[in-house]
């Protein structure tokens, strides 16, 4: 097979030659040092090299066998199926008679009026009192208007942990274009996200983030964090790795993540990325953390942990590994999954020494969880997960095919998934939840992230079940908005920006006509299902009106109804190949 040409549709920042290479050949090529390729012998020619630049590593390694980038979204106004039904915009919206739930963990609080100028909150005043006639002074009238009577508004929300797609997906046709997967976020009040790993390339995730940023595509504020290389491909010295952190930095990377590294790499790297100013993460593989586990990272600098991988192993008092069964094979991931379900069950008790001493040791250096509980609840109700509502008109073809059960796509690992490994998992998640809980209790700083895009966890609908699972964690309705707001917004650094509702601060905002303190089903696509007393008839009610980016305002139904379109069409595309 002819080797594949790794390229941006805005800048070019890799170069192959075209020569015939397996795809092995071209993974192991790309993750050559450019001074050591093709080095063994002297007299032989050179191996084609593919250099990719700093933080695209992995998406060179991914779409060296052909997986491809995801289609751009269409630009607002310039046609095509996102262009006509752009946001609505005016010099000056104001936003009348609202319920207020400003993401402080304040109480709401309405009739509250507020106005948008220039993109940002330039007033927002209670205007009287409910079910009383408006008596106190109001802003002035805006050239465009939402009355919000009955209507609560919220701060955008910050999804902490999110992939703009996954190129693996490629196996099963196209990957989904973004402009799905940005109107699922936007449509379920998304209004910014950190995109940890930037698995499509880094500069591919920047020029994104720039687009957003200017508003010329319908999406989130993207903030991109490089991917540190996998040791087994770039095995970097810790001089290497500070010279990788500085030229990400360089290229407009504003966190890094890592999966694991070797010890002093990674120390060098954390410690090189809090010099500059980056935000780093975390997902402590199981390769890596017989080294070093949470709380030998978060004492290098680390800034938040993903998902729970390192977190058990700190709490470790009987054994210093996890119970690892012979046959045990990381690559076979039902292995992976399965034991991962029994290892918080290897951790020390809740309440125990060792329990409160981790939570004190994290809670010392202002240390972020970010769980994703939603992530792996498929691990404890796979039947559940995958006859989840949503899928039928949402879920894109080629992501529900990766969904599947599939020996070599990441998280689609039930080959044989058991009553007893979701018996496992539901303990699993006892004492999970309860560790984050504690952390939260104690003043901890827990973020709401989704990891949405694999095993059955949708954009959108993913991270709204994940504030659900926080409030099964024990989190009140108001703490779990506090998680997707504000504590994001400090996460990366921009709270001076967005996360709560203040003047001054960029107008990222959430409308919906049901109280999502009352029901957080209320803020899903699909709403809730409502029995009506009166006609003894069941109805749909909920889902996000309005969601306002820097100001502009779009019609959250709309964007859904977009999404459907969509879908039905790949549908209809894929029957028709088939013919």
């Amino acid at each position: 097979m002819r080797s594949y040409r790794y390229t941006h549709a805005s800048c070019a920042v890799c170069t192959l030659q075209e020569t015939p290479l397996s795809a092995h050949d071209v993974a192991r090529e790309a993750f050559r040092w450019p001074e050591t390729a093709g080095a063994a012998n002297d007299d032989a020619p050179a191996a084609p090299v593919l250099r990719p630049g700093p933080g695209d590593e992995i998406a060179a390694l991914i779409t060296a066998g052909g997986a491809a980038l995801p289609a751009d979204s269409p630009r607002i106004g310039g046609g095509g199926p996102g262009g006509p039904s752009g946001p609505r915009k005016g010099r000056r919206l104001v936003i009348r008679s609202a319920t207020v739930i400003d993401g402080t963990g304040a109480p709401p609080i309405g009739p509250m009026d507020i106005a948008v100028e220039g993109g940002r909150i330039v007033e927002a005043r209670a205007v009287g009192y409910p079910h009383a006639p408006i008596t106190m002074p109001r802003p002035a009238a805006g050239d465009l208007e939402i009355d919000a009577t009955d209507c609560f508004v919220l701060p955008g929300f910050v999804d902490s942990h999110v992939h703009v797609g996954f190129p693996q997906q490629a196996r099963h046709g196209p990957v989904a274009p973004t402009e799905y997967i940005y109107k699922l976020w936007l449509a379920h009040g998304v209004t910014s996200v950190r995109e940890v790993g930037s698995v499509n390339g880094l500069q591919w995730t920047i020029e994104q983030a720039r687009q957003a940023e200017s508003g010329a595509i319908a999406a989130p504020h993207i903030t991109p964090y490089a991917l540190f290389p996998l040791p087994e491909y770039f095995h970097k010295t810790p001089a290497q790795a500070v010279e990788w952190v500085q030229s990400v930095a360089s290229v407009g990377a504003k966190g890094v993540k890592f999966l694991g590294a070797q010890p002093g790499a990674m120390q060098a790297a954390l410690g090189e990325a809090r010099k500059l100013g980056l935000r780093t993460a975390c997902h402590h593989a199981q390769m890596s953390v017989a080294r070093m586990n949470v709380l030998d990272t978060a004492g290098w600098g680390l800034t938040s942990m993903e998902h729970w991988y390192g977190l058990p192993e700190a709490l470790f008092t009987d054994r210093t590994l996890q119970d690892y069964p012979p046959n045990y094979n990381y690559n076979n991931e039902q292995d992976r999954f399965s034991e991962a379900g029994r290892l918080w069950a290897q951790a020390a008790e809740p309440g125990s020494t060792r329990w409160r001493e981790v939570l004190e040791r994290l809670l010392a250096i202002d240390f972020t969880l970010v769980p994703t509980f939603v992530a792996y609840e498929a691990a404890r109700d796979e039947q559940r997960a995958r006859r989840l509502e949503w899928h039928d008109q949402y879920t894109w073809p080629g992501v529900w095919e990766f969904f599947q059960p599939n020996r070599d796509a990441h998280g689609s690992f039930h080959y044989y998934w058991s009553t007893q490994h979701e018996i496992q998992w539901r303990r699993n998640y006892h004492r999970w939840m309860a560790f984050v809980n504690d952390y939260k209790n104690l003043g901890g700083r827990v973020c709401a992230g989704s990891d949405s895009g694999f095993i059955y966890n949708l954009y959108g609908f993913g991270f709204i079940r994940e504030l659900e699972l926080l409030q099964e964690a024990g989190f009140h309705p108001l703490e779990s908005i506090r998680a997707a707001t504000l504590k994001g917004a400090q996460l990366m650094g921009r709270e001076h920006e967005v996360g709560t509702i203040e003047v001054g601060k960029r107008a990222d905002l959430v409308i919906l006509d049901r109280n999502p303190l009352a029901n957080t089903k209320a803020l899903y696509g699909t709403g809730a299902v409502w029995l009506n007393d009166e006609t003894q008839r069941v109805k749909r009610t909920g889902g996000v009106c309005h969601t306002v980016v820097g100001g502009a305002v779009y019609d959250a139904k709309t964007l859904l109804a977009e999404v459907r379109d969509i879908v039905e069409a790949e549908k209809e595309r894929r029957a028709g190949a088939q013919r």
